[in-house]
């Protein structure tokens, strides 16, 4: 990962950008930079992945345009090989192709980019700044407006805590530039379903995830993978490990009293051949570790927060004990496949709009979970299953085929996998939640710790406090009282609470744990 600020601001204080740039330093340790456009400051903090030499660091600059860009461009050297005919580069890195590009293509560069980024650019013609993020913001961006009127983009929250009155989550899929947001890309949007059959569509499944994974393997720093023993990173690792000549690196997390898939995670690592590392937790070291995740996620969903624990406490060991700088991981499966609730969808349609919402509504989940837990231990994640190719031909799926008609959820993703991939009971494995996962007790624990802070009479006078996304039981009143300590009136950054659909038969349920719902059943086990 890397961090970005940039300010169209001339008159804010150097010394305040520092400062506020400064709380973002984990994501990027190697080297900071800060220039001053003339207009306002942008500001880069380095974690070399691609390119690692100094020619590598940002800001880049092109004949008085300036971008810093946190961001895997995947392709890029094809995009390079076309442009350097017309212009010198000078580094390996990736993001050098960005002003060449905006150079020659304009705004249009965004929906040509096979990517996931966040940047901001300086255009001296114009003198204004423009941003963009990828269609599904696997990349953080943020944005607020200082006293002045103008505007911050940055590439955290707590970036802008202090100076901005609210702050928004830049949209995914959207450039901002002459003072407009601009969709250039709906990743949810089918105009027409494909009409493959279900071989075909299994198939072609399997061919664009093992691309997916591939492209994402390209990394000049040391590289390894997340595996929970569950399907998404269990296929993710498997891909991996046949993608690669020596024995990939996986990593797994559990509690040290009932963790459910270390077993998993274990009998994966041995059928793929990997070098395999296992981190225990307590019930100690979750409660120690809650304000320190609620404060780094920026969020008061309780969803986010319990599989962030697990995740933010793997990937602090990783850093703490190994050299690996890249993560790849196995988020957004469920939104394209479904989760054991959309088991409930009444219809095909109800299926498909629901993937939509998840998907557009990923960046403030599980793929700000994913972020938040690696960039701030120093690492950067990978998302094979967010592959553009593969989310757009995914949605494509009459959603009538992803409808779990077939006695087990995920069906198409499985069938795609089956043969040498994966042991058998591991590839049509019951799914189990995450934060479920690495020990029942933990969330047990939790809502436990939760119930000694506030009696009935206060829980109800204090949740009462917060008209919207208003807590509903003592554990989100506990993390919404933590998230507001360290961004104080900006709750609107989350959409609400994360919850299966509380309006189809079987889902209207008090806790957002798979576990609470009538077809759980073996999962976990």
């Amino acid at each position: 990962m890397c961090a970005i600020m940039g300010f169209s601001s001339k008159s804010i204080p150097v010394e305040t950008v520092r400062r506020q740039f400064a709380q973002t330093i984990s994501r990027g340790p190697d080297c900071t930079r800060m220039i001053d456009t003339g207009s306002g400051y942008l500001c880069f903090h380095r974690l070399a992945i691609m390119g690692l030499t100094d020619e590598g660091m940002q800001p880049f600059e092109l004949d008085g345009d300036y971008v810093v860009c946190n961001g895997e461009l995947y392709g890029f050297r094809r995009m390079k090989a076309a442009l350097s005919s017309k212009y010198t580069f000078h580094s390996d890195s990736d993001c050098e192709i960005l002003l060449p590009m905006y150079r020659e293509f304009g705004l249009d560069m965004f929906s040509m980019l096979d990517a996931e980024f966040a940047l901001v650019l300086y255009d001296h013609k114009t003198d204004s700044l423009i941003a963009a993020r990828d269609p599904i913001g696997i990349r953080p961006l943020y944005y607020g407006a200082l006293d002045d009127g103008s505007l911050v983009f940055a590439s955290e929250p707590k970036n802008l805590v202090g100076i901005c009155r609210e702050i928004f989550p830049f949209p995914p899929g959207h450039y901002y530039a002459h003072g407009q947001f601009v969709r250039y890309c709906d990743i949810t949007r089918v105009d027409r379903y494909c009409t493959d059959d279900l071989e075909t569509v299994c198939a072609q499944i399997h061919r664009k995830l093992v691309a997916a994974v591939e492209k994402r393997m390209d990394a000049d720093a040391p590289l390894g993978c997340l595996l929970s023993g569950g399907l998404d990173s269990s296929l993710v690792c498997a891909i991996a490990a046949k993608l690669t000549d020596k024995p990939l690196r996986t990593f797994a997390i559990g509690m040290d009293t009932d963790a459910i898939d270390l077993k998993y995670a274990r009998q994966v690592a041995d059928y793929i051949g990997s070098e395999h590392m296992e981190i225990s937790m307590t019930r100690q070291e979750v409660l120690d570790a809650l304000e320190t995740v609620i404060a780094l996620l920026g969020t008061y969903d309780i969803t986010t927060i319990r599989a962030s624990l697990g995740m933010y406490l793997c990937c602090k060991a990783i850093h703490e004990r190994t050299d690996v700088r890249v993560l790849l991981t196995g988020e957004i499966s469920d939104e394209l496949f479904g989760y054991k609730y959309t088991d409930f969808a009444p219809s095909a349609e109800a299926f498909q709009k629901e993937s939509q919402k998840r998907i557009s509504e990923l960046h403030m989940y599980d793929v700000l979970r994913a972020d938040r837990c690696i960039s701030v231990n120093s690492m950067e994640a990978r998302v094979p299953f967010g592959d553009l190719d593969f989310v757009k031909y995914v949605m494509a799926i009459h959603p009538a085929k992803k409808l779990n008609t077939y006695g087990k959820g995920k069906y198409l993703l499985r069938h795609a996998f089956e043969g040498d991939w994966l042991p058998h009971d591991i590839l049509y494995r019951e799914k189990a939640a995450f934060s479920d996962a690495v020990g029942h007790s933990m969330v047990d624990d939790l809502k436990e710790y939760a119930e000694t802070q506030y009696t009935a009479e206060e829980f109800e006078r204090k949740r009462r406090r917060y008209s919207f996304a208003t807590p509903f039981t003592k554990e989100s009143l506990l993390y919404r009282e933590i998230f507001e300590k360290y961004y104080p009136g900006q709750a609107h950054m989350i959409a609400d609470f994360w919850m299966p659909n509380k309006s189809w038969k079987g889902c209207n349920v008090s806790d957002p744990s798979a576990r609470v719902l009538a077809n759980y059943g073996a999962s976990g086990f």
